[in-house]
């Protein structure tokens, strides 16, 4: 059955997936990609006002958009004498930064778009995303690696932890892969974590936009230089910064509006109450989009913050159809009569302890994972060799308790073992595929936290770990 994104891109469920980078023809940011009648973008001659005001040194956004709607246009602004200017309630530093330009800065944009794939996208160019102009403070440039067509598609963000569990990892990048096969692009800050895992569960299946705190030469973290390439051959960088621009902590606020404004909805998978991630889910409740936020244990600091957002009216998730339920209204226009939304019976859990797919990778019917989930023993995983005689064995070599602690804090392999589990229940097939270590060693690292209290079991042979905060 064709999706939401085939439609949109103009394509049959097995014609090519990714658009040419260097696309010229403009688009009707709210409804589709085809191009308007004359709808072109802009050229240098045109661009080159716009680039000049976008890059003076301490003139926001918000001063310059409120300027132009006093005086029209760019050239206009630019030509005002400091009288007018002041007429038109511009405070004395605003008017002498605009009397110091960086044309340096314009023509550093201007070399950088030479590249096949890097497009500047000002306020009247008709690729501009119509949900940006909503902002008070919109920027008057975008600076893009990519297909700038994409910044007009339907667009969920997805955003958390940095440092998040390896369960909320795995769910992102499923929750990502599914609803990006169902035609959403999905959006983050290319962040380490959450945005990371997002990014890469909707390039197994579909297009991904990075909106990014730096300038568009320069990827932050560097690690993510890769990933980076990944997203601009099938979706797009985007950034408000111009080049040469490196990471600066006042940066990632203003990324976060614009992560918020692109989209119809944000999902905050994992989130303490203190992340950054909350401010998107504030910022997009400001603009009237959807919030929504995944649960998790109670027990999980990481959580706290979701659940802060449920308290506060976010839509609880537990699948992916309950993403697209919520967004179907605003998903109507860029769909025809012919094509319903996807069965839910294909979407992940967020209960359900996803593996990582590989693009052409299925889920079989019903949306079970393609790992077995069968039920493990506490005392060694299914399927491994056992009995009386290993059970003695173990209590052969077991150390005695008054060793176990010393034994636990130092060994590098029980700490892998408890960054692998979670505040939820694992089971232990997915803990040995998580550390790598053999099952009969994984099987006896759990039942020595089991007896000092750092893991408990729960049905169906599953593992979580204990973090002892106080009620």
């Amino acid at each position: 059955m064709a999706t939401v994104g085939h439609q949109l891109r103009g394509e049959s469920p097995d014609g090519p997936g990714g658009a040419a980078a260097g696309l010229t023809g403009g688009t009707s940011p709210d409804t589709s990609r085809d191009a308007l009648p004359g709808a072109r973008p802009l050229d240098e001659a045109d661009l080159r006002p716009w680039l000049i005001l976008a890059t003076i040194p301490g003139l926001g956004p918000r001063s310059l958009n409120r300027l132009l709607e006093r005086f029209g246009t760019p050239e206009a602004l630019l030509g005002a004498d400091g009288s007018r200017l002041a007429a038109a309630g511009a405070r004395p530093a605003v008017i002498e930064r605009l009397r110091d330009p960086r044309p340096d800065l314009v023509a550093a944009a201007l070399d950088w778009a030479q590249a096949a794939d890097a497009h500047l996208v000002a306020r009247p160019d008709p690729r501009y995303p119509a949900r940006l102009g909503e902002l008070v403070d919109a920027p008057l440039v975008l600076y893009v690696r990519g297909d700038p067509q994409v910044l007009a598609d339907p667009q969920l963000a997805i955003v958390g932890s940095r440092n998040p569990t390896p369960g909320a990892g795995e769910t992102t990048r499923e929750f990502a892969r599914h609803l990006a096969a169902c035609g959403l692009t999905i959006t983050s800050g290319l962040a380490v974590g959450i945005d990371a895992a997002a990014h890469r569960g909707a390039l197994e299946a579909g297009n991904t936009l990075a909106v990014m705190g730096t300038g568009p030469d320069r990827v932050y973290p560097a690690a993510h230089r890769d990933l980076a390439r990944l997203i601009a051959a099938h979706g797009a960088l985007v950034t408000e910064f111009p080049p040469g621009t490196g990471p600066k902590s006042e940066h990632f606020p203003r990324r976060n509006r614009l992560i918020a404004a692109l989209s119809l909805g944000t999902l905050v998978v994992e989130a303490a109450l203190q992340s950054g991630s909350l401010i998107t889910a504030r910022l997009a409740a400001e603009l009237g989009r959807e919030v929504f936020a995944i649960p998790g244990s109670i027990h999980n600091p990481l959580a706290r913050g979701c659940h802060a957002l449920i308290r506060q009216g976010a839509k609880l998730v537990e699948t992916a159809q309950d993403v697209l339920e919520e967004l179907a209204p605003l998903l109507a226009p860029f769909l025809g009569p012919e094509l319903p939304l996807p069965s839910s019976a294909l979407a992940p859990t967020a209960e359900s302890a996803p593996v990582t797919l590989t693009p052409d990778a299925e889920r079989p019917p019903g949306g079970a994972s393609r790992t077995t989930r069968a039920g493990t023993s506490r005392s060694r995983p299914a399927g491994s060799p056992g009995g009386e005689d290993q059970l003695a064995g173990w209590a052969q070599d077991r150390p005695s308790p008054g060793t176990a602690d010393a034994l636990v804090g130092e060994d590098a392999d029980y700490q892998r073992l408890l960054e692998a589990l979670g505040s939820d229940p694992v089971p232990v097939d997915l803990l040995i595929q998580r550390t790598g270590l053999p099952a009969n060693q994984v099987s006896s690292m759990l039942l020595m936290l089991e007896l000092q209290g750092q893991v408990s079991v729960a049905p169906g042979g599953r593992y979580c770990r204990l973090f002892h905060s106080p009620p």
